[in-house]
């Protein structure tokens, strides 16, 4: 659900503080928990360490990523993959079938030679 027009834009005052009056080369890594706060403009070129529940991720701001959220950057949660142990055999197959691959390019190259 988006925020209403006659509101504008939620952006954090303790990261607009942070970043004011500073050049984004001079400036490090700048801590922070708002994963609600929206990219401004003036956020553009600054390193934000997003918190992501467990540790800070490292965010470098682009202009494309204005008018979105700072937490949509710094996943909070890890995907393991789906499957099981039948997932698992395929992959293994595919595996071998690589290495074999592999190895049938090498001793065809060594006997070119």
């Amino acid at each position: 659900m988006s925020r209403s027009l006659y509101k504008g834009p939620y952006v954090d005052e303790k990261l607009l503080k942070k970043i004011e009056g500073k050049k984004p080369q001079a400036t490090g890594l700048i801590k922070t928990w708002a994963r609600r706060s929206q990219i401004s403009p003036e956020m553009v070129g600054f390193k934000f360490g997003v918190h992501n529940g467990r540790d800070f991720i490292e965010v470098l701001v682009a202009e494309e990523m204005v008018g979105h959220r700072l937490g949509e950057f710094s996943p909070s949660k890890k995907f393991v993959r789906h499957g099981g142990k039948m997932q698992k055999d395929i992959e293994m197959k595919k595996k071998e079938s690589e290495i074999a691959a592999a190895k049938a390019t090498k001793v065809a190259d060594v006997k070119k030679k």
